[in-house]
């Protein structure tokens, strides 16, 4: 919970959870039971809690994820589909003393944005990345992206995804924590109360990194999409405990704070 929950209400009783002061009070647009306002909530929390706000700029690509700027109170750059880590390296290589992180869905970054992550996190950029994965293309009406699981229909494969004609889904935290400039990976869901908490200390986590120059922090967020899944807001939180956790395991794939290779990744670097 950050600082800015704890307040005083006029009848003198303290408030121990209002919204964060870097969210936007607006009403939301996602639909009944998106897990993006979560992650949103999320985001402003740790910016608040870093004391990082005024020096941000937030990255974020096309889809669900581009209307960040709505409710974050940051400076902030929309970029071209799948670019958002190559603009934030611009961004972070041009201001080096900004807080730079982008915010993407699983349809922008795993897809047409997949070699900027992939070199981006190679070249050790120090920048931050929340990855929202909820194995959908949202924003253009439910097609297959590249994490949809087998057997899982959508608009562009209605009899479920085939293992033999489309190929595995792709498990992204795994990827990126074998890549040389990583220095923080994880994967974290936004199905319960506990695993929210836990996804936000990732994240936490993959933005300390930045902020003390070891490299590249980047984080999984396991979401749901009701709308697209043709589901109640219940039952998508079921689906990703009993479905999706079980093929995208929680836990930090990569910590070199924890391993103690800080060190050489802060030495490597430019």
């Amino acid at each position: 919970m950050s600082k800015a929950n704890t307040t005083v209400a006029p009848s003198g009783e303290e408030l121990v959870f209002t919204r964060p002061a870097s969210l936007v009070d607006r009403p939301t647009h996602y639909c009944p039971g998106c897990h993006h306002g979560i992650a949103h909530r999320l985001v402003a929390e740790l910016l608040d809690e870093m004391g990082v706000i005024e020096n941000t700029i937030a990255v974020a690509s096309i889809g669900c994820s581009v209307f960040l700027y709505n409710y974050i109170d940051a400076d902030g750059v929309e970029s071209p589909h799948g670019r958002a880590p190559a603009v934030a390296t611009g961004v972070k290589r041009a201001r080096p003393d900004k807080f730079v992180f982008t915010y993407q869905g699983d349809g922008d970054l795993a897809s047409i944005g997949m070699a900027e992550i992939i070199h981006a996190a190679n070249r050790g950029e120090r920048i931050s990345v929340v990855f929202i994965n909820n194995t959908v293309y949202g924003m253009t009406g439910g097609q297959m992206a590249p994490t949809t699981l087998i057997g899982q229909k959508t608009t562009t494969c209605p009899a479920g995804r085939c293992l033999e004609r489309e190929g595995a889904p792709i498990r992204m935290a795994e990827i990126i924590a074998h890549l040389g400039g990583t220095a923080f990976c994880a994967r974290g869901s936004l199905d319960s109360v506990k695993n929210i908490r836990q996804a936000k200390k990732y994240m936490r986590q993959a933005f300390e990194v930045q902020a003390k120059g070891f490299g590249f922090g980047f984080v999984e967020l396991l979401s749901g999409c009701p709308t697209n899944w043709r589901m109640t807001p219940v039952a998508a939180n079921k689906r990703i405990a009993d479905e999706m956790i079980p093929y995208f395991p929680l836990g930090v794939y990569r910590d070199v704070v924890a391993d103690g290779t800080c060190g050489s990744m802060v030495a490597g670097g430019e």
